[in-house]
């Protein structure tokens, strides 16, 4: 007869606490992704590309810079919108206005702590700065596969437009 047939039920109950526990410790020993500390996400700013005229280029207060004074919707102003945090990590966009248009957009901050990261905003960030361009407001589409960091985009983009009075 079979060693885990019905003469040794002890040793078949045993044998299944141990694959339990085992299958928890595994579980467990797995690393969740964890979203950035709040100095994490101060040090990310050095993903800038664009500097404002003003010398504001570390700026995330969502304040503008350029051209003061004067009427809404004259001269050229960069905006930096409000960091949102998203799932992955805090996204923050810069936009550059000129005569009420919207000339440039641009991510200051996103997620890059992993390659998956890196992967996705190489493709989505481009993307999404076209099509802002191209809608001239926040009602921009998601781009497939990086829903996140496009929701992100969407809500600091939006904070920056409102900052700068679109």
């Amino acid at each position: 007869m079979h060693a885990l047939k019905k003469n040794r039920p002890l040793r078949r109950v045993t044998l299944a606490a141990a694959a339990t526990v085992t299958g928890f410790v595994l579980l467990l020993s797995l690393k969740p992704h964890t979203a950035p500390t709040a100095a994490d996400a101060s040090s990310s700013a050095g993903h800038s590309s664009t500097s404002s005229p003003g010398g504001s280029s570390g700026d995330s207060s969502g304040s503008s810079s350029g051209t003061s004074g004067g009427t809404k919707g004259t001269g050229t102003r960069t905006v930096t919108g409000d960091a949102v945090q998203t799932r992955w990590g805090p996204v923050q966009v810069r936009v550059t206005v000129k005569d009420g248009k919207i000339t440039e957009s641009t991510a200051v901050v996103y997620p890059s702590d992993n390659p998956r990261d890196q992967e996705i905003n190489s493709y989505a960030l481009p993307m999404l700065g076209r099509e802002t361009l191209a809608a001239q407001s926040a009602q921009i589409d998601s781009v497939s596969g990086a829903t996140y960091t496009s929701d992100g985009y969407k809500q600091s983009l939006q904070s920056a437009l409102d900052s700068a009075g679109l």
